[in-house]
């Protein structure tokens, strides 16, 4: 069962943005293409044992870049943005996903 939890989501986003996203209880994720918002949830309910308010998800494409005279890009992925609520929180820095 984690398997799949863990197929659902694949690494916490951790930047200058994300980090004043958390003083107000929010947290950003990159997750499977596939992924619902119902998904995703569940996963996060499941792996971090806490209360999920609301799931907010943004397709992000992937940037092109060139690389010694050959054009190439990187992969589209799938970031959520995800409210805890109150009293409740997710250590990123340690959390194993």
């Amino acid at each position: 069962m984690s398997a799949n939890l863990y197929s659902v989501i694949r690494a916490p986003r951790v930047s200058e943005k994300t980090a004043r996203m958390q003083e107000s209880n929010q947290y950003a994720f990159e997750v499977a293409k596939t992924a619902t918002k119902a998904d995703i949830k569940t996963a996060i309910e499941k792996l971090f044992d806490v209360k999920v308010e609301a799931v907010n998800v943004v397709n992000v494409k992937g940037k092109n870049k060139s690389f010694r005279q050959r054009q190439g890009s990187r992969g589209d992925w799938r970031k959520a943005y995800v409210k805890l609520a109150d009293g409740q929180s997710i250590d990123v820095m340690t959390a194993k996903v």
